[in-house]
């Protein structure tokens, strides 16, 4: 498979589709939800999009990793919450409607943070002279097309033909998980000459980012004393990035393969973490229904 075709038309395409999938999920009650639950959506959005990256720029500076693998790492921590936490969430008898809520919200608000953060990681690890960067506006601009308006298409189907929404929702989630699969085993095979070279820094970073980001979501919302599903909700999502669109602003937006390595690892380690979690929720859930 092409470079070019793989990074300009399978990766936004299946970027897009995931996103139309979430909107065909969402109701204007995921929207309000903000006032209902103005705790728990606070403490949701800034373990996402404060502590995660600060997380991940430690994780990059401590662990030994080349530069490009530590941008890429990074790129993974700015992502909004993938559509998989959702599920997770709704598995591991978390709250399934802040989850919905979280994820939403960071995908707006990340068509903004991305651009930027991602310009500062790459000059603080590849240089001020660094060849590689990302034009603010146009940047911002891509990700709006491929998250955003297909998730107001889908919102929009939802609003118009409801049956058809469920129906499409269903194809969707499949067609997702489908290109995410092509996309993961297209990079790994592109990079397989070079994987040895990145299997060991890029398994510890993308571990560890994995791994202390849930447990930062947990311990945060047990912090600020949130409900048991609101802290499940909040600790899948802060640890369930978008990957896809990692991908898609490193190997795509970028056009640097070697970055995408992260990306690609990431995605498929929290596959592991995800039954792990679920697993946990399932046994609290459990817990709290035999104690009553």
């Amino acid at each position: 498979m092409q470079a070019n075709f793989l990074t300009n038309v399978i990766l936004p395409l299946a970027l897009a589709i995931i996103m139309l999938g979430m909107g065909l999920s969402l109701q204007p009650e995921d929207f309000r939800r903000v006032t209902k639950y103005p705790k728990a959506v606070s403490v949701g959005l800034v373990s996402q999009l404060i502590v995660l990256p600060i997380i991940g720029f430690c994780i990059a500076k401590a662990v030994p990793m080349q530069p490009v693998i530590a941008v890429g790492l990074i790129v993974v921590a700015l992502c909004p919450g993938g559509v998989s936490s959702n599920m997770v969430t709704y598995l591991a008898r978390g709250d399934v409607a802040l989850s919905v809520t979280l994820t939403v919200f960071s995908s707006m608000i990340t068509i903004f943070t991305i651009p930027i953060f991602t310009n500062l990681a790459l000059q603080h690890f590849l240089g001020e002279g660094t060849a590689f960067s990302l034009p603010i506006g146009s940047t911002m601009l891509q990700i709006f097309l491929i998250t955003i308006i297909p998730i107001g298409l889908g919102m929009y189907i939802r609003y118009r033909f409801t049956d058809t929404a469920l129906r499409l929702e269903k194809v969707t989630s499949r067609l997702a998980i489908g290109f995410l699969a092509i996309i993961i085993l297209a990079l790994l095979i592109r990079e397989w000459n070079r994987l040895p070279e990145f299997i060991v820094q890029v398994g510890v970073g993308v571990v560890m980012l994995n791994m202390l980001s849930i447990l930062a979501g947990f311990f945060l919302s047990k912090l600020f004393r949130l409900k048991i599903p609101q802290q499940i909700c909040i600790a899948i999502e802060v640890g369930f990035q978008n990957g896809v669109l990692a991908i898609a602003v490193t190997a795509g937006l970028l056009n640097n393969p070697d970055m995408a390595v992260p990306g690609a690892i990431y995605g498929l380690f929290m596959n592991f973490t995800a039954f792990a979690i679920i697993l946990y929720g399932r046994q609290l859930y459990a817990a709290r229904h035999w104690k009553k």
